[in-house]
């Protein structure tokens, strides 16, 4: 759950990452206030980052039906009622006006395959979203602490891990640690 002055980000792709980002304009308590989605897809050299719409439905069900792919979430692999709900709650996540909101993007490959630093290229082009765009001063991501795949990517993008935070929420019937990585917009400017 996000504390006070922040929000979600999230982008979907294999693996599926989150991020809890905090925005803080020079001089101001943190606060969230209305940020929409940029009104084109964000472009990377190999992807693009853009809202979902319901055309994704057929993709986004690819992958959430699949059970290793929802091993570290709180949900289960989903079936075509639950991803259908998940779309169109995703399809509303368009802006941050509130604390506690999500900004949920889709990724489009433009090659064929999945790894070969596709989740780094698509957490990079976040995190520029976020620090060079929206002006953000810190991001935090979080994940299960066995998702050792997760944590490499945040470690690989920059971000330090802060905590290990030890049983600290039940996840599908049993105790999980947690892994807490962060990044402030000076650190991210410097790398």
């Amino acid at each position: 759950m996000p504390g006070r002055g922040q929000a979600h980000l999230v982008c979907h792709m294999l693996p599926v990452t989150g991020r809890h980002v905090t925005r803080r304009p020079a001089g101001a308590a943190a606060t969230i206030g209305p940020v929409a989605l940029p009104g084109h897809p964000i472009e990377t050299a190999r992807l693009a980052l853009r809202p979902f719409t319901p055309d994704d439905f057929d993709d986004l069900y690819a992958y959430q039906s699949r059970p290793e792919v929802a091993r570290y979430l709180h949900w289960e692999a989903r079936d075509r009622a639950q991803v259908r709900q998940a779309l169109e709650d995703q399809c509303r996540e368009t802006s941050l006006d509130a604390e506690g909101d999500w900004l949920t993007f889709a990724v489009q490959w433009r090659e064929a395959g999945r790894g070969g630093g596709l989740a780094t290229e698509a957490a990079t082009a976040m995190l520029d979203l976020g620090f060079s765009s929206l002006g953000w001063h810190r991001v935090i991501g979080c994940c299960d602490a066995r998702n050792e795949a997760s944590a490499r990517l945040m470690e690989r993008i920059g971000m330090r891990r802060e905590a290990h935070f030890v049983h600290s929420e039940i996840v599908k019937g049993e105790w999980a640690d947690e892994l807490v990585f962060a990044i402030l917009d000076h650190e991210w400017t410097a790398r």
